[in-house]
């Protein structure tokens, strides 16, 4: 086991500047060789070339659209390039989403399908292939699991709002999707859990449209503190394993 490099495969890389992004490169530093999974080749291509170039190891995996056909068909190409005796693909993040904010009676059946698509459906197919390949893992000790599975959420997971039906909607099932999966599979050795982010993240769009949230890291999240915190959760030993936790600034209004 000792000789096997981990593997993180993460969903979802926005811009390349935010949780995902962050997350690929704070793994990638622990010396987690990283899959990263996109709707389009640019951010995953940058993405990879900037850790390669930085010493880690990063390979592209881009994808027209997060269908169950096109996750199963990416992770497959994931396997062929990362290989046992080599590697062994120990933690998977999924980070896409969908986001819709518009008054109930505004919203497009089309728009609730895309939601609920990219959100709910697509994370269902993710997760499946992250735990057929956890289930072939050995128990890697001393954390004593077979990989960990975790899953970005929102605020809007716990709390609807007058603009957040179909969102709220759709990541209230993301959030009972990791709880059923955490209960089921936990037995296995397998750790799922869910992270709340409950606040504004720091982006280089976010910093020229606002200094104010760019230089007061009170009122704003640090991705690469959300991508720390990915990293402890996969770090965690069997006697203390996380389900969920929430992630806000300071000086948040809860």
């Amino acid at each position: 086991m000792a000789s096997l490099r981990p593997v993180l495969v993460i969903a979802g890389l926005g811009t390349g500047q935010g949780t995902g992004a962050s997350t690929a490169r704070v793994f990638a530093k622990a010396g987690y060789s990283v899959a990263l999974i996109a709707r389009g080749a640019d951010s995953v291509d940058k993405l990879a070339k900037e850790i390669n170039e930085s010493g880690g190891e990063a390979a592209p995996f881009p994808l027209n659209s997060y269908s169950h056909e096109d996750i199963t068909s990416v992770w497959g190409k994931i396997r062929q390039r990362f290989t046992k005796p080599n590697y062994s693909i120990r933690v998977a993040v999924f980070n896409a989403g969908h986001g819709l904010w518009k008054g109930f009676l505004d919203i497009t059946p089309e728009e609730v399908q895309e939601t609920l698509q990219t959100n709910v459906a697509a994370a269902f197919a993710f997760s499946r292939e992250a735990i057929l390949d956890f289930k072939a893992n050995d128990i890697q000790e001393p954390a004593g699991k077979r990989g960990s599975l975790i899953f970005t959420g929102a605020t809007a997971a716990i709390r609807g709002n007058v603009t957040t039906s179909a969102f709220a909607a759709a990541k209230h099932g993301v959030r009972a999707l990791s709880q059923s999966l955490a209960k089921e599979f936990g037995k296995d050795s397998i750790h799922v859990s869910h992270a709340i982010i409950d606040g504004v993240i720091l982006t280089e769009r976010l910093a020229q449209r606002s200094p104010q949230l760019a230089t007061n890291p009170n009122v704003r999240l640090d991705p690469d503190s959300i991508g720390q915190t990915y990293l402890y959760l996969a770090n965690q030993d069997r006697s203390s394993w996380t389900w969920e936790l929430d992630l806000r600034p300071a000086h948040e209004k809860w």
